[in-house]
């Protein structure tokens, strides 16, 4: 038998115990202490918008060995600059300098990077408030500022 309060009055006791061992569970630690709001660099959302200060070229990780396209980022909300991935082919050149962009999470496990992009987590999904999707697709034609 474990060593839990089995008797009439243990209700107290029971309870007590169950709020120490939340404290085991990682979840439980990073949603009471608020870790994700004040560590990433989106405070807590799920998007963002920024300026886009440089394009760059990162090697991918071993086996692999492309020139994946992302750009630098300074974060209107907070100042911060991050990396940020432009997805499919010719996003380059659809994004310059200066423009405006919206960046959401990359969807890689534990909110981390995802395939073999060395510490990028977030990807942009517009420029100047037109979908870089339809941007690609040639449904849009790039908004001048």
């Amino acid at each position: 038998m474990g060593n839990k309060a089995r008797g009439l009055y243990a209700g107290k006791r029971l309870k007590r115990r169950r709020k120490a061992g939340k404290w085991h569970y990682a979840p439980y630690i990073k949603k009471t202490l608020r870790l994700k709001e004040r560590s990433d660099p989106l405070q807590g959302a799920s998007q963002a918008k920024g300026i886009v200060l440089e394009k760059v070229q990162l090697e991918a990780k071993q086996p692999n060995s492309a020139m994946r396209k992302c750009v630098r980022i300074q974060l209107i909300k907070n100042g911060r600059q991050i990396t940020a991935f432009l997805p499919r082919d010719g996003a380059t050149k659809m994004v310059d300098e200066h423009d405006e962009v919206l960046i959401e999470c990359i969807g890689g496990s534990m909110g981390g990077s995802k395939g073999d992009i060395p510490g990028v987590r977030w990807q942009v999904i517009k420029v100047n408030d037109q979908s870089l999707d339809a941007l690609l697709k040639g449904k849009l034609e790039k908004a001048r500022k």
